[in-house]
């Protein structure tokens, strides 16, 4: 079975087994990632209902593609710039296209959800602890005085000029 799936602005034509270079995508090497945005589906001449099929891959490497020499040059201004630029990559084994496994692929994907959860609960009673610590120590004092309310400033008048500096800028 083969699909044509859309990822980083472009589009690919996948079956299992495949390897395939596409734009960054989250993850280290060794996880099974979902390419969800499935376009075209089918088994050779017949084709079959794209929303129902799913494509799961795992990353076998983050890399770099080879570098793009970008150069500008205007004639007669003395104007040159060189640079380069070397996209970054991931590349993908193509493990399974099929009907149903867009199921399989979400259910680790919610565990792994579940277990930041978790780890976002555990993290929380620790935060809320040293706030209830700082809400008893202002109990224990007794109310500031309130500060009295600022006065504007005067202005100040400029000084009178003398008449020494007045003969030592003529002269």
């Amino acid at each position: 079975m083969f699909a044509v799936v859309r990822t980083g602005g472009k589009q690919y034509r996948v079956a299992a087994g495949d390897k395939i270079a596409v734009e960054k995508l989250a993850g280290e090497a060794g996880d099974t990632i979902t390419l969800g945005d499935v376009l075209l589906a089918g088994e050779g001449d017949s084709l079959s209902d794209a929303g129902k099929v799913s494509v799961s891959a795992e990353i076998i490497a983050q890399a770099k593609s080879e570098k793009v020499v970008v150069f500008k040059k205007r004639r007669r201004h003395n104007y040159r710039r060189k640079n380069g630029h070397r996209q970054q990559l991931t590349l993908l084994r193509i493990l399974e296209v099929g009907e149903g496994s867009k199921k399989a692929a979400a259910k680790p994907a919610a565990k792994k959800a579940d277990t930041s959860a978790d780890d976002a609960k555990a993290d929380a009673p620790a935060k809320k602890a040293p706030a209830k610590k700082a809400a008893a120590k202002t109990a224990d004092k007794p109310e500031a005085k309130k500060a009295a309310p600022k006065k504007t400033a005067a202005t100040k008048k400029a000084p009178a000029k003398k008449a020494a500096d007045k003969d030592s800028g003529d002269a």
